[in-house]
């Protein structure tokens, strides 16, 4: 079965130029000029590598890729731009780009990139150095926190109990679940540690005027989710 290939690029001769040659390549082309739309398909998980613009006119490559790795989807991914700044790259590759392209480049350089992401096996490539929920941004390299346009500093224990609640947004997370994948008990220590620790966070990430982000499941734990 011919591998299937998201092409999200706003320039049109770009976009058709890539892909008819992909699809001369072998494989199968979808196509959009429009970020919003390419993260909807991005997200279904149907395609086996994409190929982002960076600079997009309503959701940039940048943002969507982000969206995508916070939703769990490890699709590669190779960002292209016109931007050849070592930073610009440094970048897209932390929010999850598998590869950068700078434009203008030549197709058998672009063809020979894409064959080499397709053939790294899921386990070895690039692992995520972001999540997000909402504007709650965790940077995993740098163990720092963001909600909206304030840093929020944690405690290294805070940060870990933050970073499992983030891999598992949307999905209630109990007691028992934090004490094995944080504190590493294999046994119920009959105290109150993980509500003390789930209260000084809920201080620290849900400030005043913030919608909240962490919510109590009454008699099952805790769930982290950003709320329409």
């Amino acid at each position: 079965m011919a591998r299937r290939i998201l092409v999200v690029e706003d320039d049109h001769d770009t976009q058709d130029y890539l892909a008819k040659a992909l699809r001369e390549t072998g494989y199968t082309v979808e196509a959009t000029a429009s970020g919003r739309e390419g993260l909807v398909h991005a997200l279904s998980g149907a395609f086996d590598a994409l190929l982002l613009d960076r600079m997009l006119p309503d959701l940039d490559g940048l943002s969507l890729l982000k969206s995508v790795r916070a939703a769990g989807v490890q699709t590669p991914a190779i960002m292209l731009t016109a931007m050849s700044a070592i930073d610009e790259r440094v970048r897209g590759l932390r929010a999850g780009a598998d590869d950068y392209v700078v434009k203008p480049f030549s197709f058998a350089e672009l063809s020979a990139r894409l064959e080499a992401v397709l053939r790294r096996p899921a386990e070895t490539r690039p692992e995520e150095t972001r999540l997000a929920c909402g504007d709650l941004e965790l940077d995993l390299i740098a163990r720092t926190a963001r909600r909206g346009t304030r840093t929020v500093e944690l405690l290294p224990r805070e940060f870990q109990m933050l970073e499992y609640l983030m891999r598992r947004q949307g999905r209630v997370v109990t007691r028992t679940m934090l004490l094995e994948g944080v504190w590493d008990y294999r046994f119920d220590p009959r105290t109150n540690v993980i509500d003390v620790h789930i209260s000084r966070l809920r201080r620290k990430i849900d400030a005043e005027g913030e919608p909240p982000l962490i919510h109590t499941v009454r008699g099952s734990g805790y769930k982290l989710a950003a709320l329409s």
